[in-house]
C-alpha cells in the first residue's frame, strides 16, 4: 500500500443519513467496508419495535444498498457478522438471510449481544470485494 492511499466514503442513495460520525460504506485497497447496519428504514425511522423478521429484512436491505452505493454486491461478500439480543432468534434471521444471500456464502460471524442501540434486535456489518 502506498503512503498516498486515500478511502473513498459512500453515502448511498436509498438510505438514511448517518447518525453518527461514519460512512454507511468505505472502500479501499479493493475491498469495501460496511458499517454496522440497523433496521433503520430510508426516512430514518428505527423500527426497534418491529416484528424481528421486518427488522431482518430493513438489515438486510440496509447492507446490499451499502453494497450497491460503494459499487460492490452480496456475490462479493467476504464476511458477515451479526449481533443479535437473542440467540433463539438465531434461526429465524439465519432463514431469512440465506434466502437474502443465495448462492454467496461469504465467511460469517453471530455473537449474542445484551442490548444494541436503540433497542434494535440486531446489527449487521460486512466486508466485500470492491
Amino acid at each position: 500500500m502506498s503512503g498516498n492511499f486515500t478511502p473513498t466514503n459512500y453515502e448511498p442513495a436509498g438510505m438514511a443519513a448517518p447518525r453518527g460520525h461514519y460512512s454507511h460504506a468505505t472502500s479501499g485497497a479493493g475491498l469495501v467496508f460496511i458499517s454496522g447496519q440497523l433496521p433503520v428504514a430510508q426516512d430514518g425511522t428505527v423500527l426497534h419495535d418491529a416484528p424481528f423478521e421486518l427488522q431482518v429484512q430493513q438489515v438486510l436491505a440496509n447492507v446490499a444498498s451499502a453494497l450497491q452505493g460503494a459499487g460492490s454486491s452480496i456475490g462479493q461478500l467476504l464476511q458477515v457478522r451479526v449481533y443479535i439480543v437473542d440467540i433463539a432468534l438465531w434461526p429465524a434471521f439465519n432463514a431469512i438471510y440465506s434466502q437474502w444471500a443465495g448462492t454467496a456464502r461469504p465467511a460469517r460471524a453471530v455473537v449474542p449481544v445484551p442490548t444494541l442501540h436503540y433497542g434494535c434486535a440486531l446489527e449487521v456489518e460486512a466486508t466485500a470485494l470492491g
